[in-house]
């Protein structure tokens, strides 16, 4: 895993965070206009304030957009829009995020069908194995009975002369 990657899957749920947190709690709703002035500066003083967002664009650092998961474009494109981290456009994250979710289903769709595929292929060898033997054991046992009841039908045959040699 690359340096700083584990900000980049950190990122949405901290945005989440926020997003869901009451105006009140926020540092910026208690100084507004706290990161208006780190505009014309760098990417990095804006960003050291979590609740600046840095529109790379116009080199402006605003109050982050609560209200919104992802800032209006009239504040700011999404691909200049820089928000935690300087390096990572919100544009790239929605892209990285989307593919990294999709592989992360499409993985666990294949591991659930790979699983029940081998459960549902071991199950039917142990009770078929188990049917054939009883139906072998069934069978063996008609047999027996069938003999059985041959030599006893011969015996009264036998007995009474109604036997017919040939």
């Amino acid at each position: 895993m690359a340096p700083g990657s584990g900000l980049l899957l950190c990122a949405p749920l901290a945005l989440l965070l926020l997003a869901m947190a009451p105006d009140s709690a926020s540092p910026a709703a208690a100084s507004e206009g706290a990161c208006l002035q780190y505009t014309n500066k760098t990417c990095e003083e804006c960003l050291k304030n979590v609740s600046c967002l840095w529109c790379s664009s116009n080199k402006k650092c605003m109050d982050y957009p609560v209200k919104n998961l992802f800032p209006p474009r009239s504040l700011c494109e999404l691909s200049s829009a820089r928000w935690g981290v300087c390096w990572v456009n919100f544009e790239a994250l929605i892209i990285t995020m989307s593919v990294v979710g999709g592989v992360i289903l499409v993985a666990l769709c294949i591991c659930c069908y790979c699983c029940c595929r081998k459960k549902k292929s071991k199950k039917p060898d142990k009770e078929d194995e188990k049917a054939a033997r009883e139906r072998e054991q069934r069978r063996v046992r008609q047999e027996e009975r069938r003999a059985e009841m041959k030599s006893r039908h011969d015996e009264i045959r036998k007995k009474y002369g109604k036997i017919h040699e040939k």
